[in-house]
């Protein structure tokens, strides 16, 4: 009889599990579209959604430019990317985002190496429970995930505008919802919370899609932002542990269901002049009412400004597009 109850408990679950997961898929983006020697650079995309984005990319014609750490650790990324998008031309530039001094040598590399840049996908994330710094002495969560992308996007803003009509996917998160920016405490040094943290960047850089688009209107270069939704991913797996993230993997979307929107922002032609906007489900949908506050963007954008430029030094920004 025991048994027969337990059996039958699992059932319920798993079919709740089933139900769940087929309610949070939502939309794929199903077009045919080719991109066929346009060039891409992809950061964090040795993994999960990035990595899942860029074998897709690929088998559209990309140049696909994987930016990370740890180039050995992620051969094993480029053979999968390879053999599983049939295409050879996948390529790896370092970058941690967790150094400044590593993105203006990324910015470097890749100005020697390419002359366009058709599509830049700010994909990398980090998310940790215990309070740590980057290189320059930022909070993690804020310096990685925000920061970084803000000195990177802006470095490689010459090569998108002559390379237009070109285009920014920002990846955000349903957390960005939830927090807010503390003006005077944007590193978290009162108070440290990883969810606190991590939501606060994420509101960050979505504040930072509107700002840009604002800034870039009239260059034919689109700035776009989406929250991929609940994906099982390593920034799961890294802190609820192998068993439980196999549990959450049942309720949740795999890479490449989370990489959709991605996918759309960065190919769909009916968006090649839609800027300035948020998706879910790779459907438009509205931030938070702070991620769209103007005078907050152009407050981020001044203070984001002085940390990764102090005096203004060695940055080009975007004074002309203000």
């Amino acid at each position: 009889m025991f048994s027969h109850i337990i059996v039958f408990l699992l059932l319920v679950l798993s079919t709740i599990f089933l139900l769940l997961k087929l309610f949070i898929r939502n939309e794929r983006y199903n077009k045919p579209t080719r991109i066929d020697n346009k060039v891409v650079i992809i950061t964090g995309a040795s993994t999960g959604i990035g990595k899942a984005c860029a074998i897709d990319l690929a088998k559209r014609g990309g140049k696909i430019y994987i930016a990370c750490r740890d180039e050995p650790i992620n051969e094993k990324a480029f053979e999968d990317i390879r053999r599983e998008s049939g295409s050879n031309n996948i390529h790896f530039v370092e970058l941690d985002l967790a150094s400044l001094s590593s993105v203006h040598k990324f910015s470097e590399k890749f100005h020697q190496l390419e002359n366009r840049l058709d599509i830049l996908i700010n994909n990398a994330a980090v998310m940790t429970p215990k309070k740590q710094f980057t290189e320059d002495g930022f909070e993690l969560h804020m310096g990685v995930n925000y920061l970084g992308h803000f000195l990177l996007t802006n470095l490689l803003i010459d090569m998108l505008e002559s390379s237009a009509p070109s285009r920014i996917v920002i990846i955000s998160s349903i957390m960005h919802q939830f927090f807010s920016l503390k003006h005077k405490d944007l590193m978290s040094d009162r108070y440290f919370n990883m969810f606190k943290a991590y939501g606060m960047s994420k509101l960050a850089i979505t504040i930072f899609s509107k700002e840009i688009s604002r800034r870039l209107k009239g260059t034919k270069v689109t700035v776009n932002c989406c929250n991929p939704g609940e994906v099982s991913t390593n920034i799961t797996q890294e802190f609820i542990g192998d068993t439980i993230s196999k549990i959450y993997s049942l309720m949740t979307k795999t890479p490449m269901e989370g990489a959709q929107n991605h996918i759309k922002l960065a190919v769909d032609p009916d968006l090649e002049s839609v800027t300035g906007k948020y998706f879910e489900d790779c459907e438009e949908k509205e931030p938070s009412l702070e991620a769209k506050d103007i005078e907050t963007g152009k407050w981020l954008w001044e203070i984001s400004s002085e940390l990764v430029s102090p005096n203004g030094k060695g940055l080009k920004f975007l004074e002309a597009h203000a």
